[in-house]
């Protein structure tokens, strides 16, 4: 299995948004297609829980995108509560890009 490099220079989105009362930016990379292919969540306040959590839960979905596993996979495989909200931060983004799309 291969991985899709980026380019050093690419364009990026910035989405700020609020979970579970914490205020976090995400940046959001795509490939030549449009498709996603990198996320970077940084929380409001840096050297916490929240905030490592975010970041390395980033980069795992960065490395699935890359090596082509699709974003719809991501969302359908991760944790959602009964009313089908997402329980973690990768639902919370990988759901506010699906509404945008």
């Amino acid at each position: 299995m291969d991985r899709k490099r980026l380019p050093n220079r690419r364009s990026h989105e910035v989405i700020s948004f609020t979970f579970r009362g914490r205020s976090y930016v995400a940046g959001v990379g795509r490939f030549d297609d449009g498709s996603i292919a990198e996320l970077f969540i940084d929380a409001e306040k840096q050297s916490t829980d929240a905030a490592d959590d975010a970041r390395d839960a980033a980069v795992t979905a960065s490395l699935a995108l890359q090596f082509g596993c699709p974003m719809d996979a991501i969302r359908a495989a991760v944790t959602r509560d009964a009313a089908g909200n997402p329980a973690g931060i990768i639902g919370a983004v990988l759901d506010l890009i699906e509404e945008d799309r």
